[in-house]
């Protein structure tokens, strides 16, 4: 019953897929494929359609309602356009051909649908006069990156409460970026969260008295919430490698609709039944402290190398940052949480509650 991937152009005669960019519908096309299912046979029998947007894009269906009474649908034709299903209900179902069918989970479409009319509001606010309209400033139509398929599934994002999403579109400042400028110094204060949207950048921190390059930063990447989770200086300092442009949200912004969101606090009597259900530790402080006192079953990831775990952990796993007082756990929890981990945070650390026997 497998098949190809659809196309963009079978995408588009769907509704309401139809209403979004051909850049998005690229997306959506390199996740659908296209299932063909034989004649005479029930293509639902075995794969409900239960949570998913089912089309039919060729071929003869017969779809029988709760009185037993068929209707024929048709690939290609005006009933096709929508969801199997969604408008008029079956119980039974019958390929009078061949047919061949595009499913779409409805929590992937229907997360795709809200950021797509928001950030096209954002669009359309963008060219009233600025009195007018918020001053978010950013092109919310390339960010493909950022805003991508994954990143909206499974990063920051996709945790977020629907009630914030507009209102963190419309909080972002958009500022343009010189090679060679400094965006943030080791040792200031945190001030702003910011998402590149063009251009590279380059995290270096002075150690010994030489600056180390950490990493290169790229279109949809982000840097500058440690400082602001952790409450501490910013701990590195991030320079333009070429030109481009960033996004920017202040502290007080990032606090109330990014931090407060993705990091869950949970006390260690909570913590112990998480890993009792099969969670893991994870000791964000140096080696030399972690092999003193470390809590049953931890691993050991200084936050300082929180940033090389991204891949390696486990996705599905659940996780329990901790340090000594909270802060340093802050930080990775959410740096965790921004790439789609399933982390809690043990308030206060391993100062703040009882210890484990």
């Amino acid at each position: 019953m497998a098949g190809t991937k659809a196309s963009v152009e079978a995408l588009k005669h769907l509704d309401p897929l139809s209403s979004l960019s051909d850049m998005r519908l690229q997306e959506f096309a390199d996740l659908c494929i296209i299932e063909s299912v034989s004649r005479n046979l029930d293509p639902f029998r075995l794969r409900s359609i239960a949570g998913q947007s089912v089309y039919l894009v060729r071929g003869e269906l017969a779809l029988a309602n709760s009185q037993g009474i068929p209707e024929v649908i048709v690939g290609g034709s005006v009933e096709a356009r929508y969801p199997l299903g969604k408008r008029h209900v079956f119980i039974s179902a019958k390929a009078v051909t061949d047919v061949q069918l595009i499913r779409i989970d409805d929590d992937l479409l229907d997360v795709m649908l809200t950021w797509d009319q928001l950030t096209a509001q954002e669009q359309v606010g963008a060219a009233r006069p600025s009195a007018e309209r918020a001053s978010c400033g950013a092109n919310w139509g390339v960010m493909s990156g950022l805003f991508g398929i994954n990143n909206l599934r499974f990063g920051a994002f996709s945790q977020l409460p629907p009630a914030h999403i507009d209102e963190l579109l419309r909080r972002f400042e958009r500022i343009q970026a010189k090679k060679g400028e400094v965006i943030i110094r080791e040792g200031a204060e945190g001030d702003y969260y910011y998402l590149v949207e063009s251009g590279r950048c380059q995290v270096e921190r002075m150690v010994g008295g030489v600056n180390m390059m950490l990493a290169e930063l790229k279109s949809g990447d982000t840097f500058g919430e440690e400082a602001l989770v952790s409450k501490a200086k910013r701990n590195a300092t991030v320079t333009m490698k070429t030109d481009g442009a960033l996004l920017r949200l202040s502290k007080q912004d990032f606090n109330a609709l990014l931090r407060e969101p993705l990091l869950r606090g949970i006390n260690m009597e909570q913590a112990k039944q998480k890993v009792l259900g099969g969670a893991e530790w994870i000791d964000l402080r140096y080696m030399s402290e972690y092999q003193y006192d470390k809590l049953p079953g931890a691993v050991n990831i200084p936050l300082s190398e929180i940033r090389n775990a991204f891949g390696a952990l486990d996705i599905i796993k659940e996780y329990i940052v901790y340090c000594q007082s909270g802060r340093r756990s802050s930080a990775a929890a959410f740096l965790l949480a921004q790439r789609g981990y399933h982390v809690y945070l043990l308030e206060g650390g391993l100062w703040g509650g009882d210890r484990l026997p």
